[in-house]
């Protein structure tokens, strides 16, 4: 079981990762393109190569349209994305000053407590998440300007947050059964010996 939530946490992170790769891209090619509009529209390039420089502005060379509305919807997605892998391998950042002086039932049992948190939240972000995907499909909002159906993105990010609460239901599961039985059954690094 647990060979399967990895691989299905590494995929969601791949994903995000190509996702957030792709944005990056179309980020700096929007930036290119808005640099060499402004030099296209400027005196010096309308005076040396006019022809060129309206040629140029009519195939298009500028700001990417609507770049903003992709980034939103794909970083909110590439978040998600990456929950699952920061949830199954112990990624989330801690402060342990005092918690590493309690004994090991005691940080055990905090590790299920924080788990179990965790698995409530995500669960609840997911449901909420899904509440507003039936909102906005039927409300039919669409972004201002490429008019792309905002429910995708919702959708795309209901996706990835439905794969995290699994994930993060399963780890909880998982330290609670550590807890009730002192075994470690998923061995992370964060656990100190015992």
């Amino acid at each position: 079981m647990h060979m399967l939530m990895m691989r299905l946490a590494r995929s969601m992170a791949v994903l995000g990762g190509t996702v957030l790769s792709l944005l990056i891209l179309l980020t700096c090619l929007s930036i290119v393109g808005r640099l060499l509009n402004g030099g296209l529209h400027g005196a010096v390039m309308q005076s040396i190569a006019p022809g060129l420089s309206n040629w140029l502005l009519d195939i298009g060379i500028g700001p990417i349209n609507g770049d903003f509305e992709l980034v939103e919807a794909g970083v909110a997605f590439a978040i998600f994305a990456f929950l699952p892998l920061c949830q199954i391998t112990a990624g989330h950042a801690s402060v342990d000053i005092v918690a590493n002086s309690f004994p090991q039932i005691v940080k055990r049992g905090l590790r299920m407590i924080t788990e179990l948190v965790f698995a409530a939240v995500l669960i609840l972000i997911a449901l909420r998440l899904g509440a507003g995907t039936l909102s906005k499909f039927q409300n039919g909002e669409t972004s201002f300007l490429l008019e792309f159906p905002v429910w995708w993105a919702y959708a795309a990010s209901l996706v990835a947050a439905s794969v995290a609460a699994i994930v993060g239901t399963y780890m909880a599961a998982i330290r609670s059964i550590e807890f009730a039985t002192g075994r470690i059954l998923i061995w992370d690094g964060v656990e100190g010996e015992q």
